[in-house]
């Protein structure tokens, strides 16, 4: 019976290349079954995690799944070792005594470390519900093989001659299964009694670090000219524009069944910045995925020559309109429309995005009174810092008031930068202001020495004290 098993998959989007190998553990009564169904079942639900979440997080999450369910099937348990190539860093996952080299420039190097004390294994998935796994990001270079083994080889099978072996692999189809099949072949003539499984992934090239798939796209598209009432693009006409400033220009557009939508195009004044564009190809990115009644829902469309996006079309008024609507409302009222937003936010953290730009003028209410957040091209998409990119960004993202200290310092924003926003935009729905007065100096550190205005001071003494602990600890200066 044959208690390994491996399994590879190219790579897909943004998700990488993936190889896992496993070794079910012998004294188990299904260790076939155990690491038959590690393998596969970490890459089928490595491939189904949200494309936002980094490679640490998903495959954190799969192994820890796949941990509790082994923990509850008697003797399921087995080693796994698995690498994942994502833009141009390899990332390493272990646990148990299989292993993960990398051949590079003609050396061998090991990259994991044996979870073995006196020949005993002391970590496998489905020994212990409290599960530690090792993790490793490595950068990648083309050239690179990466070696996964059992046991059945690496103890038995010398590194020198294993180096060999893989060095002699050379480029064309087919010769790493050759090279496997070489390796394990060796390792029985060398008197292994135990499973022997070699399984090898070859970088065969990296991305450009100034090039990636969203601005390749940028190179084949177009700004659309500024649109008049009945023109037509794409099969959408125009009915009116509902928006038009500097940056873009939305429109209310028809399409050949008669639903209407919101059209948005970015203006031919920003044909040049590359930081706005991908900001606005990243919006449309992030609205597809997003699915919350919460958030607007950008929509599939034609394959176009033309720079757009549509949306659905939200009929009611910005936030920043109800604010001037409402200057004294009722704590209720507010209550209501912070829940929306914080439940809409808490679906942008399940897939590890923060906004970044949460303000009035990028919230909706609809006829129904329902908030939605819109605008999202400044969003921060944790998954995406895993590839490299052409556009860097050179300056805290956000509107000034909204963005949390931390930011302003240079720190990369986390889910706590949201809530500052929020809790800035609650109090001046309550207040009519923002809850600080803005430093006299500009420096960016001059914004964690102001002092929190009372709702009292600005003139909302009917308030109970609560509302303003609560406000106050949301945007605090300071995190924590």
């Amino acid at each position: 019976m044959n208690e390994d098993a491996f399994a590879a998959s190219p790579p897909d989007g943004l998700r990488g290349a993936v190889a896992v190998i496993a070794d079910g553990l012998s004294n188990g009564a299904q260790a076939d079954r155990a690491s038959q169904t590690a393998v596969t079942e970490f890459i089928d639900e490595y491939l189904a995690t949200p494309e936002t979440w980094t490679v640490k997080a998903s495959a954190a999450r799969v192994l820890n799944a796949l941990n509790r369910w082994f923990c509850h099937h008697d003797g399921m348990a087995t080693t796994v070792s698995a690498v994942v190539a994502k833009g141009r860093t390899a990332h390493v996952f272990h646990v148990g005594d299989s292993r993960v080299q990398r051949f590079r420039n003609g050396e061998l190097e090991q990259l994991t470390r044996d979870h073995r004390k006196q020949a005993m294994l002391t970590h496998a998935l489905g020994m212990d519900l409290d599960l530690e796994v090792d993790y490793l990001a490595e950068d990648l270079e083309p050239g690179d093989i990466f070696v996964l083994t059992t046991d059945g080889v690496h103890d038995v099978l010398p590194r020198q001659r294993l180096r060999e072996r893989v060095a002699c692999a050379p480029g064309a189809e087919g010769a790493l299964e050759t090279v496997s099949r070489g390796v394990v072949d060796a390792a029985l003539r060398r008197g292994s009694e135990d499973n022997v499984s070699c399984l090898l992934m070859r970088i065969e090239g990296t991305p450009d670090e100034d090039i990636d798939e969203a601005h390749r796209r940028l190179t084949r598209q177009v700004i659309p000219p500024v649109l008049r009432p009945d023109a037509r693009i794409d099969g959408y006409r125009v009915i009116r524009t509902l928006a038009s400033g500097t940056r873009s220009h939305i429109y209310l557009v028809e399409d050949s069944s008669g639903r209407r939508l919101a059209l948005k195009a970015p203006s031919e004044s920003f044909a040049e910045d590359a930081v706005y564009l991908d900001g606005f190809i990243r919006e449309e990115w992030i609205g597809k995925r997003v699915d919350h009644p919460g958030v607007m829902k950008i929509l599939p469309r034609p394959d176009s020559r033309f720079l757009y996006y549509v949306a659905e079309h939200i009929e009611g008024r910005s936030l920043r309109q109800w604010m001037l609507d409402n200057p004294r409302p009722a704590i209720d009222d507010v209550r209501r429309l912070v829940g929306d937003i914080a439940k809409a936010l808490r679906a942008f953290q399940r897939l590890q995005i923060v906004h970044r730009d949460l303000k009035p003028e990028n919230v909706m209410i609809d006829r129904d009174g329902n908030a939605k957040i819109v605008d999202f091209g400044a969003a921060y998409v944790q998954g995406f810092d895993e590839l490299d990119h052409a556009v860097r960004e050179t300056h805290p993202v956000g509107s000034v008031g909204y963005v949390a200290p931390e930011c302003l310092l240079g720190q990369p924003a986390a889910h706590a930068a949201d809530i500052y926003a929020l809790g800035a935009v609650a109090y001046e729905m309550l207040a009519g202001a923002l809850p600080y007065k803005r430093p006299l100096a500009r420096a960016a550190k001059a914004y964690l020495d102001r002092p929190y205005v009372p709702l009292a001071k600005a003139g909302r003494d009917d308030l109970p004290r609560w509302v303003d602990l609560v406000l106050a600890k949301a945007t605090a200066q300071r995190p924590g």
